[in-house]
């Protein structure tokens, strides 16, 4: 697929293809584990930073090669056949399988790296690896970053000077369209669901594809575990609302599979007026019916829409410029004039 930044697994971070002029701010297009990973630094282009996203992009390859379920010679897959033990894996390794152990801990199972009988963290490495890609960039002084992997987000710094960054969240529903728009600095974006995959997440504690929500986002500081949490609270349904009210640290905005949506009381995004997001969760109520109006789609300008790469649109969330987000008005009608021209008279013709 062709993408601004080129073709392919993606161009040479040294070559200035991607570069917004004027702007300070370049972008980077990698493939890697199945999927796409973009880089949006909003910092100058200096030799340290460009080294670090080589790095980066070096990192991201040696994640599929080590971590992969789909390659039969990677680390993973060898783990799990009984080829090798854990104790002949390297410290990098043990560190994810006990950031697996961590996050079935604390999500009381629904989280799991074993659903199926099978080895498999990939609902955690991706988050992992998309965080540490972040960090290498920000120890090399690009502070101001965006890096996105197949949707899961790790934003550090600012969009601009003074102005925060601006995700915004596919409608799963709508393909195209934004059901809500996220808003902040140095946080970890994070969505689960079926619409581009179709049913990849497990209950873990029946085997069985995961009765969730149409989408569910969680937001946090640290994708790590952001990425870990959005898998389980797909998982668990019903009940991810109020596991996620309960956590600190994590929020959360799910659309229902009837078209509604929901969102904890600290979710640090916007609506479109009219949306049906159900409240009585926080006002103390019983859940309310549902109008049955459709939720108004949060829209973006095509200017913005036609500087993304086309790999990564839709995508589940990609980082959007300052006040670029901002909804439709409708057409205005001509005023009436008054007083009102005189009807039409119809003539008969012939005899």
């Amino acid at each position: 697929m062709v993408s601004d930044t080129g073709t392919g697994r993606g161009t040479d971070p040294g070559t200035g293809t991607g570069r917004r002029p004027g702007h300070g701010a370049w972008r980077h297009v990698e493939h890697a584990m199945g999927t796409v990973f973009s880089f949006d630094i909003r910092d100058p282009r200096t030799p340290a930073v460009e080294a670090a996203l080589r790095e980066a992009v070096r990192w991201l390859h040696h994640v599929d090669e080590v971590y992969s379920t789909y390659r039969p010679e990677s680390i993973i897959c060898r783990l799990s056949r009984g080829e090798i033990g854990l104790d002949e894996c390297s410290p990098e390794v043990r560190e994810v399988l006990n950031l697996c152990k961590r996050a079935v801990r604390h999500t009381g199972g629904w989280f799991s790296h074993l659903a199926g009988g099978v080895l498999d963290p990939s609902g955690l490495v991706k988050g992992w690896s998309v965080e540490r890609a972040s960090r290498i960039l920000r120890e090399a002084g690009a502070h101001n970053t965006c890096v996105n992997g197949g949707g899961d987000l790790q934003l550090g710094g600012e969009a601009a000077p003074g102005a925060p960054w601006r995700i915004g969240i596919a409608d799963p529903l709508r393909p195209g369209e934004f059901c809500t728009v996220v808003t902040g600095r140095d946080l970890a974006i994070a969505t689960s669901g079926e619409t581009e995959r179709g049913a990849h997440i497990l209950n873990p504690h029946h085997g069985t594809p995961a009765d969730g929500p149409a989408s569910i986002t969680v937001v946090g500081a640290r994708l790590t575990m952001t990425d870990a949490y959005a898998t389980a609270a797909f998982a668990m349904g019903e009940a991810a609302r109020d596991w996620l009210e309960s956590l600190h640290g994590y929020e959360g905005f799910a659309v229902t599979r009837d078209g509604g949506s929901w969102r904890t009381s600290g979710f640090p995004g916007e609506t479109p007026p009219g949306a049906r997001v159900d409240v009585s969760r926080h006002c103390g109520h019983r859940r309310a019916a549902h109008p049955t109006s459709c939720r108004p789609p949060l829209r973006s300008p095509s200017v913005f829409r036609a500087r993304l790469p086309l790999e990564v649109m839709p995508t589940r969330g990609h980082p959007a410029p300052p006040d670029r987000i901002r909804r439709r008005r409708p057409p205005r009608r001509p005023a009436p004039s008054w007083p009102p021209p005189a009807p039409a008279r119809c003539r008969r013709r012939g005899p």
